[in-house]
């Protein structure tokens, strides 16, 4: 799918009730963690804190951090078992993140403060990931993201999973909100909120069909990644890998990869 379509989604909204916000982030987080969703792409992110010589993940606009415990695990396992991880996000969620804290006995951290992911303060070290996330942003901010990395000679990588195709978009509309009604009660940290708004008023998934079948639209295609990496270091200071890692289950995850030296590749 060429398309990209840059519609609103609710969670993005200054507005939007933060107790239905946290029950959707809540309840991907429980889903991409639940199907390894991001294990496709542990090898590239190995190889990306190598080139880096970092031994820390900073995770910018991290949600409920969908994801990155077993990412962190994954890498732990298979060579990195002093890596660490720094969550952060312009709407910081303490309560979920302290729950990863606890649950990874200190291995994930977080800042309790917003963190911009245009303009990154140059305390915060690491080699900065952002999963299911980029396609929120308009291009400007997009590239914006990506040059302050480049600025800053911080290596990055955008993660985002679904490959784009239009079965997903189904699956999205269909099969996603059955999922959430039957596995909601078995989601941590337990919050009475998400009980009231999927069940007695079912704000969380009619707002999550949503946001899930628009995330698919706004997601960029490698193409378009790889035109944004153009924008952002038209110097070619780094090095991009631009492509597709193939899920078990024959979906994709999109992903984006880059550090400081002067080659540009487009993998397939």
């Amino acid at each position: 799918m060429k398309l990209r379509l840059q519609l609103f989604e609710f969670e993005d909204l200054p507005w939007f009730p933060e107790a239905v916000r946290a029950g959707m982030m809540d309840y991907l987080r429980f889903m991409i963690s639940g199907l390894k969703i991001y294990q496709p792409i542990v090898s590239l992110l190995r190889e990306a804190l190598q080139h880096t010589n970092q031994t820390q993940l900073l995770e910018l606009c991290a949600g409920a951090g969908g994801g990155t415990e077993g990412v962190w695990r994954e890498l732990q396992a298979t060579g990195l078992p002093q890596l660490g991880v720094i969550l952060t996000d312009l709407y910081p969620q303490p309560t979920a993140w302290q729950h990863l804290h606890e649950r990874t006995g200190g291995g994930l951290t977080f800042m309790p403060t917003p963190v911009d992911a245009t303009r990154v303060p140059a305390t915060l070290s690491g080699f900065r990931v952002v999963f299911s996330a980029f396609h929120h942003f308009s291009p400007a901010v997009a590239e914006a993201i990506l040059a302050d990395a480049v600025r800053q000679r911080a290596g990055i990588g955008v993660f985002e999973g679904a490959g784009k195709h239009w079965h997903e978009v189904a699956l999205a509309a269909f099969v996603m909100p059955i999922a959430l009604l039957c596995i909601t009660p078995f989601v941590r940290p337990f919050r009475w909120s998400r009980l009231l708004f999927t069940y007695l008023i079912p704000l969380i998934p009619v707002c999550t069909i949503w946001d899930g079948v628009v995330s698919i639209l706004r997601l960029y295609p490698p193409d378009q990644l790889l035109a944004l990496t153009r924008r952002a270091d038209p110097t070619g200071a780094f090095e991009w890998r631009v492509g597709k890692a193939r899920h078990w289950s024959g979906s994709q995850v999109l992903y984006l990869t880059g550090w400081p030296k002067h080659r540009v590749e487009v993998e397939n």
